[in-house]
């Protein structure tokens, strides 16, 4: 179909109305089909429960219902690439449904809007990318423990502002990334239940005169609820915000993890071998490992960010109810759910190809004085305030940090020796250190505490997510039967 046969077309909307068909250019300007392909499917499916309410309702008759039915499984058989290009796959559809039934297939659209039916839509797109992430989160928090209980007693060195700060363990510090990344696990969880309502029913702006049921609908579609106001559920793309802000704070998560994999890699560092089938190499240096997907993490975090800040743009200044500005934001939608599930799937794979240079680790772990802190803190437990104590310490630093000097500065600063040389040695001793920091710090005890609590939340998350899932997949099975028993 050309472009003049394609505007044509379309006057299933304007004829009537417009003397003048629509520019060609405006057209495409205006066409959302480019990435409407990611709610074709739920699209169809919303337009199957759709009727069977309104059969329910003795809206249409059974035999409509059931020609109608017909067309839409032709139309899903045919695929995405046999509608032609038009100014939604809505219209293309229905335009699609209307040449295969005839002036039958208008009933379609009965008691029902494009702005309640695209927003039901994004819903449903949106939280089957949510429960893709989340199950993509599941397997890097499964990764990062199984890492950490394999590495309680790997000293590395803790840093602040990028300098030695105090030694702790590999597994201390995967358990931090884990616990950021359950927090991440709990905003899926919140962003979904708001996600997974129902606009379906409310029409236009003001819902239908039509006896519809919207909670016959909302149910056959897998959804918890329906949005109660037709204006607010058709122009509210919260839901979208929410989903670009919650994959914002985990792709930051996932960023941070990915810089550390970075810097560890390095000549520098050495701290870590990424696997072969996660690095790449340069086109002209034969040495080279470069971490190309711990780098596109870490710039594919910038454009979900970016994409969030563009539709928060687009949404702040709008007036109720729909505006097709709105159009605009499903591609950075689809974007940053996309982005976020691959980025997390990499991830975990990435992780668990890394081998981990425990030695040069411990050597780090055991310079620049990082047992300072302990020092101080035994003069703490002599009596001396803290901060008399810090400067102690400090001092005997920068004197060379030997146990003469030290002992010269308590006959200064104190007027007696409050540690002897015995106890000197065994607190510059970094496993012992370790050993001495429980209360969430890296001490063996305290790091397995961690990885139970971890891993228990784990498994209730997983649950969560299979019964999400199974909820979905079962209502989706059963308007697929009730379908197949009108058609029969």
């Amino acid at each position: 179909m050309n472009v003049e046969e394609r505007i044509e077309t379309m006057d299933l909307l304007r004829k009537g109305k417009f003397k003048e068909k629509m520019d060609e250019e405006a057209v495409d300007f205006t066409s959302s089909m480019d990435f409407d392909q990611w709610i074709f499917l739920h699209d169809l499916n919303v337009d199957r429960v759709h009727l069977l309410m309104l059969k329910k309702q003795g809206i249409i008759n059974e035999n409509t219902c059931r020609e109608i039915l017909k067309a839409i499984d032709m139309v899903e058989k045919e695929g995405f690439e046999s509608l032609e290009r038009m100014e939604d796959v809505h219209i293309a559809k229905e335009t699609k449904i209307l040449e295969i039934v005839g002036e039958l297939g208008g009933a379609l659209h009965s008691g029902r809007s494009r702005n309640d039916e695209v927003a039901t839509c994004l819903r449903m797109a949106s939280r089957d990318s949510l429960l893709k992430i989340f199950s993509s989160l599941l397997k890097l928090r499964e990764v990062i423990l199984e890492i950490s209980k394999e590495n309680l007693e790997t000293l590395i060195p803790g840093y602040t502002h990028l300098q030695h700060a105090q030694p702790t363990t590999l597994a201390h510090h995967l358990l931090a990334h884990a616990s950021a990344l359950r927090r991440d696990a709990e905003r899926i969880k919140e962003c979904f239940r708001r996600v997974n309502q129902s606009p379906l029913g409310s029409a236009a702006l003001v819902s239908t005169s039509l006896p519809i049921d919207r909670n016959f609908t909302a149910s056959l579609l897998g959804f918890d609820s329906i949005i109660e106001n037709s204006m607010d559920a058709i122009s509210s793309r919260d839901f979208a915000l929410e989903c670009m802000g919650v994959c914002s704070n985990l792709m930051i998560s996932l960023s941070r993890i990915a810089e550390e994999l970075i810097l560890w890699s390095t000549s520098e560092f050495q701290f870590v071998k990424i696997g072969d089938a996660y690095v790449s190499t340069s086109s002209i240096m034969p040495q080279k490992r470069n971490p190309d997907v711990a780098e596109l993490i870490r710039a594919k975090c910038g454009t979900v960010i970016g994409s969030l800040i563009s539709s928060l743009s687009i949404v702040k200044s709008l007036p109720l109810s729909y505006n097709r500005d709105l159009q605009e934001i499903t591609s950075h939608l689809e974007r940053v759910l996309d982005i976020t599930e691959k980025s997390c799937e990499m991830l975990a794979r990435m992780l668990r190809s890394c081998e981990f240079n425990k030695e040069r680790m411990k050597e780090e772990a055991e310079k620049e004085f990082t047992t300072a802190t302990d020092l101080a803190e035994f003069f703490v437990m002599r009596g001396i305030p803290f901060r008399k104590a810090y400067q102690i310490v400090s001092k005997f630093i920068a004197e060379g940090g030997d146990f003469e000097s030290l002992k010269e500065l308590m006959r200064q600063e104190l007027g007696k020796e409050l540690m002897s040389e015995e106890e000197f040695q065994e607190l510059m001793k970094v496993d012992g250190s370790i050993e001495r920091r429980g209360n969430g710090g890296p001490s063996r005890s305290s790091c397995l505490k961690m990885i139970e609590n971890e891993r228990r939340a784990l498994e209730e998350d997983r649950k969560w997510f299979e019964e999400k899932k199974k909820k979905i997949e079962s209502s989706l099975k059963n308007l697929r039967r009730l379908c197949e028993e009108v058609v029969k």
